[in-house]
Parts: structure tokens; C-alpha cells; sequence
């Protein structure tokens, strides 16, 4: 029988402890001595995700468990996290860091390598504790993914317990956990960031995603096809924030739909073809089909009648509206895009909101293909979400330094999500940091001449 979730804080509690007085160089250790077990395990742990769950592409599964350990590594070295990590003589600040305590992470079956790795790594650069809590259907796998890191820790002197995992991953538990930290991480659907935040612990939570991607006149639509083919098929689609609706000019479609079949996309144009995908990507209920949910496209092909080649990494559908009156427009977690044409390019951008905020999404991703720099601030200022991506896949979202997002795993929504951060969830997330401040040499503000008029 595993430890209750009591035992396990109170294991935590006392690894953080154990490293109070480690300083910067010890705490950095160990957080690369986890980033490099996981790259160096990085297909054994994508086999065992794939197997397990049913979910995603193996191949991009040990992408993802290779790129994630070297992206975060190489943004974490050189920050400061431990003690005293700014001092400004003008304004006479110091500021200091203090470990926040036990963090739970709720992980996904989604990621279950690289999230428990990401939040793991995040958590120890403040000298924090974590305890995972994964998702039923991904257990095993991440479950190994948390006893490399343990192995890791221990070979640096350090102890297992600053990281451990619930054996037993049960709602009640989850709960449980999420109550007894001292902070949560919740990457999930809306139910579990719902769940976080009333934990009464204070807590990051995740919306769910459905980025819109809008192509302009003005830019290259063989380059926006190949970037699509990136953004709609990476890891079969589970990604939150991958390309879902893909709205292009439409005296272009014709051109546009042979740049996504040169790419490699089958591209699905007749309304009856569209309708047997519909009816198998979404239950009567109106829910997504869990059958069909992260499989391969040519499964999903199959499903929906049709033979395409094994090979073929995205399925493209041509819809006739956006918004609630299709479904195909909600996040589908699959490797399928919705694709339809706009005329102007302001309607373009009220066909995206509208959309996001009808079939979901909203606060997550959007992405636009453009060189004009006015459209691109117009979409900017109106797309309710935390992070637009400019002529990229939207999934480098999670910033991948090709681009000046920080590394994350969890992405905030802010209040358009119901999220409390819009942005990445990052290490300065999971520190306390206050501040010591000497008297300024300054005049104070007159009222009198401040509000004279």
C-alpha cells in the first residue's frame, strides 16, 4: 500500500529541509542532473507514453522528451533563484528568494514525461519540493519518469523525497493533495483548474486550448502550409496549443489548399466528406469521441470511412461556419484542422474571437501568418488570449527559444481563461520573493500642487 497523502507532506517537508542551505551551484545540480536523466531515457519513456495511453506520436514524443529537458536546462542555468538575487544601489532594493514549500502538480496523460519534469525542474530552482499527481491513464509512465529524477537526486547526495509521486491518483486524492500543499499547479481541463482554485491553496491553473491562426494577404502560403503542417500534427494534435482553425483569404483557396496537400495534408473539401468526420470525431453528446482522441490521422480516416496513406501526419476539413453551429470548430485533440475563408481581414479577426469564444480557447493561443505590421497589432489588441504566435506553429507557445516566451509546461489564460496568470508558468512563479529597501533621498509628492486645477 502507498503512503497516505499526510505521509508524503510530511516527507516533503522535510527534504526541503534537508537543502535549506544549499546554495545557488547545489540547487542548479540537481535541477540538470533531472533534465539530463530524462533526455538520456527520452524514447523509453515516449514508447511507455504511447503504450500507455493511446495518446500522441511516438516519434515526437521523444522530441518532446529530448527538446524539454535541453530547452528548460539552458534557460534555468544562469538564473538566480537562491538568496539574494537583485540588488539595485539606485533604488536602493534588495530582493530575496524563498522556497514557496511543497508544490503539487497535477499532470496530464497528455505529457506525462515531460510535465512531471517541467514542473519538477521549475519547483526545484526555488527549492521547493513536488509531489505529482498524475492522471489514472498515464500512471505507470509517469510514475518511471519520477523514479529516474528520485535516482538522479539521490546520486547527488540529495534526497528522493523532493520529488515523489501519488501511487494512487484518485479525484478524492488529487483533492486531498491540492488542499495540504502550499502550492498547485493544476495543467488540465477546466474542471481541474475549477477544482485547484477552490482548494483554498493558492494555485496556477490551465484553460484549454483552440488556438485560430489567421493567414494574411501579404505572406508566403507555402512557408504558412509547412508551419501549419507543425502546428496541426505535432504529437497527433494533443498539444493545447496546437493550430485548430486555420482561416485564410478566400479568393486564395484554391491556392492554399494546394500548399496544405503539397505539404502533406489531406485536405477534405466536400461538405459530405466533412460530415463522416464529424460524426466520429464527436459523440451524440456532442463531446469528443475518447476513441479517436490523439490516434494517428489515417486511424481517424479509417473511421470515418476513408484510406490514406499511412504516412499522412494531418487531415484538413473545410467548414462552412465557425463558432457553436459546428463542433468541428471546438478543440479536438486530434490531427484535423478546420479550414475556411474570410473576405476583409478585420472579419477575419471577429470570425477568430467569435470563434474562441463560442467553441472554447479563449485566453489560451492564436496565431497569425502576416508582414503587415498594422494587421498584426490590430490582432494583437483584439484576440482575448495570453500569448499570439507571429509567423510560427502556435505550439512554440511553450518557448522553445525561438522565440521570447520562457520554457513552460502550463501555459495561463488569465481571467479570460479563468486562469490568475496570462502568461507561462515559470520558476519566479514558484518562489517567494521580498524585499529589502533602504529610505530614498526624495521629495514627496505635494497634493496641493499635484491637484490644483
Amino acid at each position: 500500500m502507498g503512503l497516505t497523502i499526510d505521509e508524503m507532506i510530511v516527507k516533503a517537508r522535510a527534504a526541503v529541509d534537508a537543502i535549506k542551505d544549499y546554495d545557488q551551484a547545489q540547487v542548479d545540480k540537481l535541477v540538470y542532473e533531472a533534465a539530463k536523466t530524462i533526455y538520456k531515457h527520452a524514447a523509453e519513456l515516449a514508447r511507455e507514453a504511447v503504450d500507455e495511453t493511446g495518446l500522441g506520436y511516438y516519434e515526437d514524443k521523444i522530441c518532446k522528451n529530448t527538446d524539454t529537458p535541453a530547452t528548460f536546462w539552458d534557460y534555468l542555468k544562469d538564473k538566480k533563484s537562491v538568496g539574494i538575487i537583485k540588488e539595485d544601489k539606485a533604488t536602493g532594493t534588495i530582493e530575496i528568494a524563498h522556497p514557496v514549500g511543497v508544490i503539487a502538480a497535477i499532470t496530464p496523460a497528455t505529457n506525462p514525461n515531460v510535465t512531471p519534469l517541467g514542473n519538477f525542474m521549475h519547483a526545484m530552482k526555488g527549492k521547493n519540493a513536488t509531489i505529482i499527481c498524475p492522471a489514472p491513464r498515464a500512471k505507470n509512465s509517469s510514475t518511471h519518469t519520477v523514479e529516474l529524477i528520485r535516482e538522479a537526486l539521490v546520486k547527488c547526495g540529495a534526497p528522493a523525497d523532493l520529488l515523489q509521486i501519488v501511487e494512487d491518483p484518485t479525484i478524492p486524492h488529487s483533492a486531498e493533495l491540492m488542499s495540504k500543499a502550499d502550492l498547485v499547479l493544476a495543467t488540465g481541463s477546466f474542471g481541474l483548474t475549477k477544482a485547484a482554485y477552490g482548494s483554498g491553496t493558492p494555485a496556477y491553473g490551465v484553460g484549454p486550448g483552440n488556438p485560430p491562426v489567421i493567414l494574411d494577404r501579404d505572406y508566403d502560403i507555402k512557408d504558412c502550409a509547412e508551419k501549419s503542417v507543425v502546428a496541426v500534427g505535432s504529437d497527433n494534435g494533443i498539444l493545447c496549443d496546437g493550430q485548430n482553425l486555420f482561416l485564410y483569404p478566400e479568393e486564395k483557396e484554391k491556392e492554399v489548399i494546394d500548399a496544405f496537400r503539397d505539404a502533406g495534408m489531406i485536405v477534405y473539401e466536400d461538405a459530405a466528406d466533412v460530415a463522416k468526420f464529424r460524426d466520429v470525431l464527436f459523440l451524440e453528446t456532442g463531446k469528443p469521441n475518447p476513441v479517436l482522441v490523439g490516434k494517428d490521422a489515417p486511424v481517424i480516416a479509417k473511421a470515418a470511412g476513408f484510406d490514406i496513406p499511412e504516412s499522412t501526419k494531418v487531415i484538413a476539413l473545410k467548414v462552412e461556419t465557425i463558432g457553436a453551429a459546428d463542433p468541428l470548430n471546438e478543440e479536438i485533440l486530434g490531427p484535423i484542422v478546420s479550414i475556411t475563408g474570410y473576405d476583409t481581414f478585420e472579419n477575419a479577426v471577429d470570425m477568430a474571437i467569435r470563434n474562441m469564444e463560442e467553441s472554447g480557447g479563449i485566453g489560451h493561443t492564436a496565431g497569425i501568418y502576416s508582414h503587415n505590421e498594422d494587421h498584426i497589432k490590430y490582432y494583437a489588441e483584439r484576440i482575448p488570449v495570453a500569448r499570439v504566435l507571429i509567423n510560427q506553429p502556435t505550439p512554440d507557445a511553450w518557448g522553445p527559444k525561438t522565440n521570447s516566451l520562457s520554457p513552460a509546461v502550463s501555459e495561463g489564460c488569465g481571467s479570460w481563461g479563468n486562469n490568475i496568470l496570462a502568461g507561462n508558468v515559470d520558476y519566479i512563479h514558484m518562489i517567494n520573493v521580498s524585499k529589502a529597501v533602504y529610505p530614498l533621498d526624495v521629495e514627496l509628492p505635494d497634493p496641493e500642487k499635484l491637484f490644483a486645477d
